[in-house]
């Protein structure tokens, strides 16, 4: 009977070692570095080099779904042409990409 008990103190004061119990948390770590915020910061980083690239005549896509030609620059804001004499004027981070006009052919 006391054989019993003694063993079982024993497996039960056994701890894993600091390694051991720091692997899973290093590992949900990588998993969201490598899936969530590496392709993130790569798109931000993208998305800034595009913005820094806008030029006068480009054709662009906002946020909000307006699709226009660029009439104006400054550092915050970007002016649109949507249509002939109709301007707008949007944040600059409001622009979302470039859009190529696509031609349809009869």
């Amino acid at each position: 009977m006391w054989e019993v008990a003694y063993a079982q103190a024993e497996t039960a004061a056994k701890q894993p070692s600091m390694l051991e119990s720091l692997f899973p948390i290093i590992f949900i770590f990588l998993v969201f570095y490598f899936l969530i915020i590496r392709p993130q910061s790569k798109q931000r980083k993208l998305h800034a080099e595009m913005l820094q690239n806008l030029k006068v005549g480009d054709e662009v896509l906002t946020a909000g779904g307006i699709f226009g030609k660029v009439e104006g620059l400054t550092d915050k804001f970007v002016t649109l042409e949507v249509d002939e004499g109709v301007s707008l004027k949007v944040l600059r981070t409001q622009v979302m990409n470039l859009a190529r006009q696509e031609t349809k052919s009869n």
